[in-house]
């Protein structure tokens, strides 16, 4: 079993059976922080704890949306927050047994993640004579929930970032990124919408928690505050995606059409050059008797009509805008 025990006060030791057991037959409060479960703190929950078998089975699966759910003398809740990485964003999930005398959270990975609720376990009580175990839910609930704000944040800056290389020039690579981006508002999306509503549920009454008072109420208010403008954000973001992703799929049809239309005007120059050329080059007695027995009927028909037919259409091509040039 790897995890941390800490008490009201704040100090914390490793946990141990022993000294789970230990605080069980007291009546001090005590916080346990488990780093997954394995068959002895699974059995630790049931036996110990006392813990219903279908909340602990729950806690034995990650990849669980967020939810409240009563149980008799305990309140199983599960919780996400944020972790940035290199690429994208994953979410954190922890799960969390609450009663009066005791919290007991279950999560995955290093157990530093709660380092700065610990340091303000001690200090913190949302008033005077208020549960310890309604202070540090509140605590956890508020560290998750502060993990989103730098990874939104870093969303934002990247997608002005990738507005304005896309308005420069657009690449494959920006469209790549702008997918992947979406991908990870979509996975903040499925964590922020149904914690939102859960502690929408809490703050109406739907679930009870315990030892809560008014005092503490106002500040599960403001996580939930938080938690809608977090929502409305991941929602914001999205529609900055959508419409950067539409900015680079009409630039790039934008200069397409810049290409198209300066390979037209090179054959359209070309067109009559070709015909003036295979005019002239037919072997017809006329041509060959009348037209084209003078020195100067090859600078005049030959490359003068030629020239001329070029700097024509040109000219046509600049009146018209294509080149340019003012537009009639």
């Amino acid at each position: 079993m790897q995890g941390k025990l800490t008490d009201a006060a704040g100090q914390t030791v490793p946990a141990t059976v022993d000294a789970v057991r230990e605080r069980l037959t007291g009546d001090a409060f005590f916080w346990l922080d488990l780093e997954g479960l394995d068959a002895e703190s699974s059995g630790l929950l049931l036996r110990e704890f006392g813990f219903h078998p279908l909340a602990v089975e729950d806690a034995e699966h990650f990849g669980q949306r967020p939810k409240v759910d009563d149980f008799d003398g305990f309140t199983y809740l599960v919780l996400h927050g944020a972790l940035p990485s290199p690429a994208t964003a994953v979410t954190c999930e922890v799960h969390v047994f609450f009663s009066a005398k005791h919290v007991v959270s279950v999560h995955q990975g290093d157990g530093g993640i709660f380092d700065g609720v610990r340091r303000r376990a001690a200090r913190h009580r949302a008033a005077a004579g208020s549960s310890a175990a309604v202070s540090v839910l509140y605590l956890i609930v508020d560290e998750l929930v502060d993990t989103y704000f730098p990874v939104l944040a870093q969303l934002d800056d990247r997608i002005d970032a990738l507005e304005d290389a896309i308005l420069k020039q657009p690449t494959e690579a920006q469209l790549g990124e702008l997918f992947a981006m979406k991908r990870t508002l979509v996975t903040l999306r499925k964590v922020v919408t149904p914690e939102r509503d859960m502690f929408a549920r809490l703050l109406s009454g739907m679930n009870l928690l315990e030892g809560m008072t008014p005092e503490d109420e106002r500040y599960f208010r403001d996580l939930y505050d938080h938690l809608i403008r977090i929502s409305d954000l991941v929602d914001s973001y999205r529609d900055l995606l959508t419409g950067a992703m539409d900015t680079h799929l009409s630039t790039v049809s934008n200069r397409l059409n810049v290409v198209m239309k300066q390979l037209t005007i090179i054959a359209t120059v070309f067109l009559p050059l070709s015909f003036l050329t295979g005019f002239f080059g037919q072997n017809f007695t006329f041509l060959t008797g009348h037209v084209l027995t003078h020195t100067w009927s090859f600078w005049v028909l030959g490359v003068g009509l030629e020239l001329a037919a070029a700097a024509g259409l040109l000219y046509l091509f600049r009146r018209r805008g294509w080149l340019g040039g003012p537009t009639e």
